[in-house]
């Protein structure tokens, strides 16, 4: 049932729209077992009296949707997985806003939440992608990936 995903970058806040349309589709599949599906979400900090508003996110986008295709070709090779969907945003994510959303399915529940902590963990070490968090004041700071 998996198709080939093209591209994992979208401009602005992911929609709760997506994310239902993916699960739906894959809940008629009937060889699978589990789903495992994160959410990342643009979250309040605060640095120096300052709270976080949004972070504007940045991609070098054509390497970021090769270096995808082979995360996802070796995570679906090694899960035996039944699908693997994720998407990045790019542009201005306010807080509270779903920045990231990440879905495996398997026949079984083990292989799909092991596939989907590892694919969030390579995306954000190898994707070319930054993040700029705004501040309250109009000031801002490029975030680390961790």
């Amino acid at each position: 049932m998996d198709e080939q995903q093209k591209n994992l970058f979208i401009e602005g806040a992911i929609s709760g729209i997506l994310i239902t349309e993916i699960v739906q589709k894959y809940s008629a599949e009937t060889k699978a077992g589990g789903h495992s599906i994160f959410l990342g979400q643009v979250r309040t900090d605060e640095k120096e009296g300052q709270e976080v508003q949004a972070i504007e996110f940045t991609a070098y986008q054509e390497m970021g949707i090769k270096k995808m295709a082979q995360i996802r070709e070796e995570i679906i090779a090694k899960y035996e997985l039944i699908g693997l969907h994720a998407y990045h945003s790019l542009g201005i994510v306010q807080k509270g806003e779903i920045c990231l959303f990440a879905f495996t399915c398997s026949q079984h529940r083990k292989s799909a939440m092991a596939a989907c902590s590892e694919l969030v963990e390579r995306l954000k070490k190898e994707l070319p992608l930054w993040g700029k968090e705004i501040y309250s004041d109009g000031s801002y700071q490029w975030k680390e990936n961790r």
